[in-house]
């Protein structure tokens, strides 16, 4: 019932959008005189919010069409070398240009399209060779695909690995810093020759024990079976995963909207403001970023109930408790891949210290494969996003790869 309220609900908001827009625009037609009124601007702004606020969103792209190496432009595009049930692998193509470390950086699966991470992207495009795991909405998933769990993230980050080849450094931010890490000690004690020269680990719930945030506090007050009840959802006909249970990408989006209301309420009224002034290119700043922020995908009930439970609630991993296909993921197998953790000061969803643990569990790794680095005045996303990783965390993951590439 949930999940068809929603699209109910969706369904209206997306006719009141397409109103509001046509409103919007005959407001400030030329033709129309009450567009050189006091208020025309004022309605027509308040109009054009609105609707932007209400529109439907799909999968946005990343949109590289070139990227400057050297000076000079270089053609780039998107080329799926892998298709999964689940989700594909995507290579970033720079025509004529085959230099550069193998990276692979691993989107989250957390509710966002691994589009949220165009900027990561784009930064480290010039000077490595780049993938990304571009994880399928679920509810796009027909049930007869199976289930996808932890254990089968953990399965598909070593299966890419294997098709990247040796030699591959990985970046995980956020969420999958955990699986990551769990993929290269599964294929540290097997020896794997494609296990990472590097991982990176950016803002990730290692061990949400330390500095628990409001995200930690909500996922530990209630219990396993309370999620269980209230956020698990069935996907209604109208799409190709019908009757698959979730967690809805909407109910997400909701939560962190909550968690920064009142931020978020004030970049509306900021971005009002702007069209009421005729500053069209803060607004559409705004709406860039809100348009990247609001487009939600749904994950499987499994792999959303697992990682509460093996993350959040039981802390496995940094126990040396942590079980992938019946075999205990130890920590202790990493023994020659550089691990650099990456921390945000006002990080409001991993708390400081909760990727460092990390370096800690590795407990036969030798200091010189192990870099903590702590951005100062970096909020959560402005670890992988904006000009505070460009120019200050983004040279630290490129040093750090480039010392143990080769």
């Amino acid at each position: 019932m949930l999940y068809d309220a929603y699209e109910m609900q969706r369904s209206l908001l997306a006719g009141a959008s397409t109103l509001a827009n046509i409103g919007a625009g005959w407001m400030q037609n030329p033709a129309n005189p009450f567009a050189y009124s006091q208020m025309g601007p004022i309605v027509a702004s308040a109009l054009d919010v609105f609707a932007h606020a209400s529109a439907p969103r799909g999968k946005p792209a990343f949109g590289f069409d070139a990227v400057e190496i050297d000076g000079e432009l270089v053609p780039v595009h998107e080329e799926i070398v892998l298709r999964k049930p689940f989700g594909q692998l995507k290579r970033f193509v720079r025509e004529g240009v085959e230099s550069g470390p193998k990276l692979l950086i691993v989107a989250p699966m957390s509710g966002h399209y691994a589009t949220l991470l165009r900027g990561t992207v784009e930064r480290m495009l010039p000077g490595h060779d780049v993938y990304i795991t571009d994880w399928r909405d679920a509810k796009l998933v027909p049930p007869e695909a199976g289930r996808f769990d932890l254990d089968d993230y953990i399965d598909y980050l070593i299966t890419v690995l294997e098709h990247i080849g040796p030699g591959a450094h990985m970046l995980a931010v956020c969420q999958p810093s955990v699986p990551a890490y769990a993929a290269a000690a599964v294929m540290s004690e097997d020896r794997h020759p494609c296990r990472p020269r590097t991982l990176t680990m950016m803002g990730g719930p290692v061990d949400t024990r330390k500095a628990p945030t409001a995200v930690n506090t909500l996922a530990t007050q209630r219990p396993y079976a309370w999620f269980q009840r209230n956020v698990i959802a069935t996907v209604p006909v109208l799409y190709p995963g019908n009757g698959r249970q979730v967690y809805p990408g909407f109910l997400q989006l909701a939560g962190f909207m909550t968690m920064n209301l009142g931020n978020h309420l004030t970049s509306h009224w900021e971005m009002f403001k702007h069209l009421v002034e005729g500053d069209g290119e803060s607004a559409e700043a705004t709406k860039a970023f809100y348009d990247e922020y609001r487009s939600v995908c749904d994950m499987t009930a499994e792999f959303y109930l697992q990682t509460i439970d093996v993350v959040f609630q039981r802390h496995l991993l940094p126990k040396g408790e942590m079980m992938h296909r019946g075999r205990r993921v130890d920590p202790g197998a990493i023994t020659d891949v550089g691990l650099l953790a990456i921390e945000g000061e006002r990080d409001d969803i991993s708390g400081i210290g909760q990727t460092k643990a990390a370096l800690d569990i590795a407990v036969n790794l030798p200091r010189k494969h192990r870099k903590y680095h702590l951005a100062p005045g970096v909020g959560h996303y402005g670890i992988f996003n904006g000009s505070k990783w460009r120019g200050k965390i983004a040279p630290v993951v490129e040093q750090w790869i480039a010392a143990h590439e080769g």
